[in-house]
């Protein structure tokens, strides 16, 4: 099992940039692929990137891909995600999760086992 905990959220003007980081104790983080989704209000769940076990894979979300990226040290046992050009639509709830490492990254909520509590992330127009 691993706990995950985010940091790094706040509140941005758009056009600015922030990096998220997720720290994993408990199994070593090198055991998971590890996503980052967020969620606004009334909004379901959006996967924003995901990256595999060993740092080779990545993906990104749709409304995302070109402004964020997502890196992890399994040595530090963390992920991050870099997000840059921040826009006031990025506002929300940013959660770290982890998938054991079975298969290849996924992109749907449902399929990842461990999640963090969040860290807000807003934006100002």
């Amino acid at each position: 099992q691993v706990q995950l905990v985010e940091s790094g959220g706040g509140l941005v003007q758009a056009g600015d940039s922030l990096r998220l980081s997720c720290a994993a104790s408990g199994r070593t983080s090198s055991t998971y692929h590890m996503g980052w989704f967020r969620q606004a209000p009334g909004k379901e769940r959006e996967f924003v990137a995901a990256i595999g076990w060993s740092g080779g894979n990545v993906a990104y979300g749709d409304s995302v891909k070109g402004r964020v990226t997502i890196s992890r040290d399994n040595a530090k046992n963390t992920v991050a995600l870099q997000m840059n050009s921040l826009k006031p639509e990025d506002t929300a709830v940013y959660y770290c999760a982890a998938r054991e490492r079975r298969g290849p990254i996924m992109t749907r909520p449902v399929d990842y086992d461990y999640w963090g509590q969040g860290t807000q992330v807003t934006v100002s127009s």
